[in-house]
């Protein structure tokens, strides 16, 4: 079995969607999986949402397009739970959530408790924005 059919069954067999370069690593050098990578990019199975972050996808069931398998909140939550990341929802999505405003929040922010994060990540065109935390 060749790296493309190891990186192919592996990513195919993965529960979630997001697939972290680190992850397709043990599959071959960097070079190889790289142009795998590269390749299912091109070809449309993937779709890159950041650096060393990819996203499968699906046939859009309206338009018959290619389209993200999940949405930025999904890709963002399961991104940084790979990490092993803690973050919070927005001082917004909290007051909204709690019942303190019917003010929807308009983007997807997140805070990082710990640690400043500058990882930028786009869905769909979409990007994940950050707040800095206020204790």
């Amino acid at each position: 079995m060749n790296v493309q059919e190891k990186v192919v069954r592996s990513i195919a067999n993965r529960r979630g969607n997001v697939i972290l370069r680190s992850d397709l690593n043990k599959f071959g050098s960097e070079s190889q999986v790289s142009r795998v990578i590269n390749s299912m990019v091109g070809s449309g199975k993937l779709i890159r949402a950041g650096k060393g972050v990819f996203v499968k996808t699906k046939v859009s069931s309206i338009t018959g397009n290619i389209i993200p398998a999940a949405t930025l909140e999904t890709v963002a939550t399961e991104t940084f739970k790979k990490l092993k990341v803690n973050v919070l929802p927005s001082k917004a999505t909290q007051d909204y959530n709690s019942g303190k405003t019917t003010q929807l929040p308009t983007s997807l922010i997140i805070r990082t408790p710990k640690r400043k994060i500058s990882r930028k990540l786009t869905v769909a065109g979409r990007t994940l924005e950050y707040e800095k935390n206020s204790r």
